[in-house]
């Protein structure tokens, strides 16, 4: 909850400071298409580079489908509600942004007993890899339905597979010249590449080479990433100054949370019946969509006054589902205590 609130006082923060400052068509400026795309940057090298490869092999099947399966159903119930109701072409995209759980808020999570060891290693795993895939599936779709209103350019975007693939294999060259050097060298190179993924918006490369450029020290990437998560969040209230589609955002929202609960339902089977409630009340949002929505803004006008509220929605919706299923749904067994000496 204290964290809903501290986005809350940011974003509220940037509105304020935009509607002092008069501040308009700030997302039409080449600084903040350049911004954005850093603060994009950023989340995705934090996202890959936490993943554990160890725990990846060990749950593959889970993650896969999690990847495939998991994100393919939740965002086309998603779009597919929010198309039903409003018709807004912009569904499919938006979906997609609000689809994926927040590896960083799901940390949280893990230091309760409300889940078992499996199902909180489930989670991690599912969170891990989902923020990834879906940032990239956002950027592809975008791609997409750009391409389809301006004549088809979409194979272009298709094209630069090659040039992400070059630019994970440098990484993985630079990777293997400064692993065992100081480690200063390390960070140059994460910087390095973060920087040249947002300047040349080659995402796709980034996310793999953040599975193996780790840097010595993650407690540095931590601090990075929740400034960006700060940044973000000042940048969302700026761009709020002309007001937030409630009614939309509290839509999608809600779609996005239910849509949780099947995919947890279908990729879940077998697990404790506690662990089925929690995994499918798991669903949270943090910087992940709040960059994206950025990122989108310029091209889907109005896109942060529709992301903003339904990031709240699902974060608040979060808090209140998990109390309630703590407090009157199926609870975890206790071990017995063994018996007192008469």
């Amino acid at each position: 909850m204290a964290r809903i609130g501290l986005l809350i006082a940011v974003v509220g923060l940037g509105w304020l400071a935009a509607e002092l400052g008069g501040l308009r068509g700030l997302e039409h400026s080449s600084a903040y298409v350049l911004f954005s795309s850093l603060l994009l940057a950023i989340g995705l090298y934090g996202s890959t580079h936490g993943i554990d490869r160890t725990e990846a092999r060990e749950h593959t099947r889970l993650i896969v489908l999690a990847v495939t399966v998991g994100v393919i159903l939740k965002t086309a119930f998603i779009a597919g509600v929010v198309y039903l109701v409003s018709h807004d072409p912009r569904s499919l995209i938006m979906a997609v942004v609000v689809a994926q759980i927040d590896p960083l808020s799901v940390a949280s999570v893990m230091r309760d007993d409300r889940l078992s060891a499996r199902a909180k290693t489930i989670l991690g795993a599912w969170s891990s890899f989902d923020d990834p895939v879906t940032i990239i599936l956002a950027v592809y779709a975008a791609a997409l339905v750009s391409g389809s209103e301006h004549g088809g350019q979409a194979t272009a975007y298709f094209a630069d597979l090659g040039l992400n693939a070059l630019f994970a294999l440098v990484a993985y060259l630079v990777w293997r010249l400064v692993r065992n050097a100081p480690p200063v060298l390390s960070y140059v190179a994460a910087a390095t590449a973060i920087v040249s993924a947002a300047w040349s918006s080659l995402m796709l490369g980034l996310a793999t080479a953040g599975l193996y450029l780790r840097l010595p020290d993650s407690r540095w990437l931590a601090r990075v990433v929740s400034t960006a998560f700060a940044l973000s969040a000042f940048l969302m209230g700026l761009l709020l100054v002309g007001g937030a589609n409630m009614g939309m955002g509290v839509l999608l929202g809600l779609a996005a949370f239910a849509a949780q609960m099947l995919a947890a339902l279908v990729l879940t089977h077998g697990l404790p019946v506690i662990d089925r409630v929690h995994l499918g009340l798991a669903q949270q949002n943090g910087v992940t969509a709040v960059i994206l929505a950025l990122v989108f803004e310029r091209d889907l006008g109005g896109f942060v006054a529709v992301i903003a509220p339904a990031i709240l929605t699902i974060n608040l919706v979060h808090v209140v589902a998990n109390r309630t299923a703590d407090a009157w749904g199926p609870r975890r067994p206790h071990e017995a205590l063994p018996s007192s000496p008469q």
